[in-house]
């Protein structure tokens, strides 16, 4: 009985204590009950130490934690001491600033207004400064007005007397730079992006050229480039090249009273090229048939200058030649000189006829494109304004330079079927009338030869 209550008692105190007993291979030998007991026993032991060790611990740390306490409430308690000394401080220093500045003010009087308006003189000077072209030639004066308007706003210096007299210098050098044309060298960026040190003129507050060339000043970087496009009027690049080279005296130049408003609007205007390239592929269309019927037309010209001056030369011959027209006609009279007036009559028609279709050829197209051309240009600008109602349709009116594009195509074509189908209308008169006159004298001439040998045939047979 004793041996199962110690056997319980044992295996009780197993599942209490396991986790502190290593664990026993299944190989190794079973330990005898007094070993077991025996290690829990120094597992109890150990414990009651370690917690003791622990306990002596937490009652340090909570001394030292008192201690710790008790000075931050030491200085917390000098803060506040000081917070209040420095409040007493401040109040004092305040009601001192205000005496001061009071006093401050009574002395300055008028001059506080003054200074105020320095302030202001600086500061409008400054920005108008930075967009000069002055700027290029006195860059560091920006700085001054910069320092100077910080000076006078702080109210803790005032303004000596060198620079109130330097403020009034370099508005008066403003005004008179702003008269002046000066040449000067700078570094100037060129359209390929290589900047060079360049001679430029200067014209006044306004434009700033070299030869041949406007450029332009950045306020931000204070660089001076070439505009990537000058304008395409050759009298405004040519005045640029004619103030550029002049020594002495004077010369029509065009300025900028806009500071760059005007050249920007020049350079934007499009030049024949861009223009032509507006107008899309109805535009080259339009123009290629116009330049067919140049061609035409200057071909015929010249086909019927030298056939007039033949004509011409043959009225003022004898016999009938076969380089020329009223030559060949002529020779069919003379080769039907015994045939009657009525067959006479009837072969030189047809040799009329023979000549006229080689006198009127190509006049029936030049006639053609002069018609056409305006309904191609109507075709253009349909098409233009379709696209115009598309970009509508899509983005609204709110940007103008989404209906450009459309606009620009209409107007390019119709105004290109105009330039192609008026000439083409004069050409033709022009041509068809040299024809006319040609074809005119051959008639007469055949009427003359039909007239004379009808009469000499009359006159035989009242001889008979």
């Amino acid at each position: 009985m004793l041996n199962k209550k110690i056997t319980a008692l044992g295996a009780a105190l197993i599942l209490t204590v396991a986790a502190s007993v290593p664990a026993v291979a299944q190989d190794s030998k079973a330990m005898s009950m007094n070993d077991l007991l025996r290690q829990v026993e120094q597992g109890r032991v150990s414990d009651n130490k370690e917690n003791k060790a622990r306990e002596a611990r937490f009652a340090q740390a909570k001394s030292e934690q008192q201690k710790v306490l008790n000075e931050t409430k030491r200085e917390k308690s000098g803060l506040e001491n000081r917070s209040q000394t420095l409040e007493q401080d401040f109040e004092t220093n305040d009601l001192a600033i205000a005496d001061l500045t009071a006093t401050l003010n009574t002395r300055l009087g008028s001059l506080k207004e003054l200074f105020g308006v320095m302030q202001q003189v600086s500061g409008d000077a400054q920005a108008r400064f930075e967009n000069s072209l002055t700027s290029i030639q006195y860059p560091d004066r920006g700085q001054f007005l910069e320092e100077l308007a910080k000076k006078i706003g702080s109210s803790a210096k005032l303004p000596s007397l060198t620079e109130i007299e330097r403020l009034w210098f370099e508005l008066q050098r403003e005004m008179t730079e702003s008269g002046r044309v000066v040449r000067i060298s700078t570094n100037v960026i060129m359209s390929d992006g290589q900047e060079a040190e360049t001679q430029v003129v200067r014209v006044g507050t306004f434009n700033i050229i070299t030869d041949g060339k406007y450029l332009k000043f950045e306020p931000l970087t204070g660089n001076v480039s070439e505009l990537p496009r000058q304008p395409e009027q050759s009298r405004f690049v040519n005045s640029t090249s004619d103030l550029f080279n002049l020594d002495s005296g004077m010369v029509q130049f065009g300025i900028d009273p806009t500071r760059g408003g005007v050249l920007a609007s020049l350079i934007q205007v499009p030049n024949l090229q861009e223009r032509i390239q507006q107008g899309g592929l109805v535009g080259y269309l339009i123009i290629s048939i116009g330049i067919i019927g140049l061609l035409i037309a200057l071909e015929r010209m010249v086909v019927l200058g030298l056939a007039s001056r033949k004509v011409t030369a043959q009225l003022a011959s004898d016999s009938a030649r076969q380089d020329n027209a009223l030559g060949r006609v002529l020779s069919v009279a003379d080769d039907n000189k015994a045939a009657d007036t009525e067959t006479l009559e009837l072969k030189l028609s047809e040799a009329i006829f023979k000549e006229t279709p080689a006198l009127s050829r190509g006049l029936l197209f030049l006639k053609i494109i002069s018609v056409v051309a305006p309904l191609m240009g109507l075709l253009g600008t349909v098409t233009g304004m379709i696209k115009t109602f598309q970009s509508i349709t899509l983005y609204g009116t709110g940007d103008p330079k989404l209906m450009a594009g459309g606009i620009s195509q209409a107007l390019v074509t119709t105004v290109l079927g105009l330039c192609v189908a008026i000439p083409m209308v004069l050409l033709h008169t022009l041509v068809s009338g040299r024809s006319r006159r040609i074809v005119q004298v051959l008639q007469e001439q055949s009427a003359g030869i039909i007239a004379t040998h009808a009469e000499q045939e009359s006159s035989g047979r009242a001889q008979v």
